[in-house]
């Protein structure tokens, strides 16, 4: 099971470098981020440079609990870390929501099945899409990298260490969302519907919840079961820190992969 799995998932990243539309879209991934670094992250970060900035903000950071972000010793990595910790949610919930709904109407599916199990499809695609997600995520930090070492070449080393944490912590933080988006993908008719019910259903969870802690301010543990509820605090961290809250969305993976691949061995595809 284990090496067809790992056959699928790699047959879906090739599709990313060898087919016309991953090669699309990737050029297009890469043109909106060139644009998201010479622009918000390049300004954000000559701003954080200017002389007294951070002695004028560290009262209002500390005030907000985001005052380490203002000390990371990669300026155009700290701007990075804050728009792709809010950023990259919302495209994995565009670029996973495709995992079996086309398969699904198209047959395909079914033809995939009798050549391998469901665990392995399941799983396969699941990976695949983790690994296409982290091929957009280096391509961007080593952007950064680069950005960042042309305003000064010291910063390699420094940069270097900073984005493969970075890149492990995103990645990380990504999976919830992609196991998310897989049980929806089995479910929903297309892509599009899939994402529709995810943001639906997060958006609902995300109320009921509100309405509960604000009831029963003791039941705040509850808000750990939504995907995502920890990125605002992940802002606040730096260096090996921003692996700190990695067990939380490793966590909220497990239990949807196992819930996926319960609804997937029992569906009618």
């Amino acid at each position: 099971m284990i090496a067809n799995t790992l056959l699928i998932a790699n047959f879906e990243l090739r599709k990313l470098f060898f087919q016309r539309r991953g090669i699309i879209a990737l050029a297009c991934f890469t043109l909106v981020w060139a644009l998201i670094l010479f622009y918000p992250v390049k300004s954000a970060a000559e701003l954080i440079l200017v002389d007294g900035f951070k002695e004028f903000t560290s009262g209002f950071a500390h005030s907000n609990n985001a005052e380490k972000i203002l000390n990371w010793p990669v300026a155009e990595m700290s701007v990075y870390w804050v728009i792709a910790l809010l950023a990259f949610p919302i495209f994995s919930l565009i670029l996973t929501a495709d995992q079996f709904a086309s398969d699904k109407q198209r047959g395909t599916l079914r033809f995939l099945l009798l050549r391998s199990q469901r665990d392995s499809i399941y799983f396969g695609r699941f990976l695949a899409q983790i690994y296409i997600q982290a091929t957009l995520i280096i391509i961007s930090v080593v952007a950064t990298i680069i950005l960042a070492t042309y305003r000064e070449f010291d910063l390699l080393l420094p940069a270097l260490s900073i984005g493969t944490l970075v890149s492990v912590a995103l990645i990380i933080n990504l999976l919830p969302y992609t196991a998310l988006l897989g049980v929806f993908s089995l479910y929903a008719k297309g892509a599009r519907q899939a994402t529709i019910l995810a943001i639906l259903l997060m958006t609902i969870v995300s109320i009921v919840f509100s309405i509960i802690n604000y009831y029963l301010p003791q039941t705040g543990f509850i808000n750990l079961i939504k995907p995502g509820e920890q990125i605002f605090d992940m802002i606040n961290t730096q260096g090996v820190g921003v692996l700190s809250y990695s067990l939380i969305p490793l966590l909220q993976t497990v239990a949807i992969l196992t819930f996926g691949r319960f609804y997937i061995q029992r569906k009618a595809l």
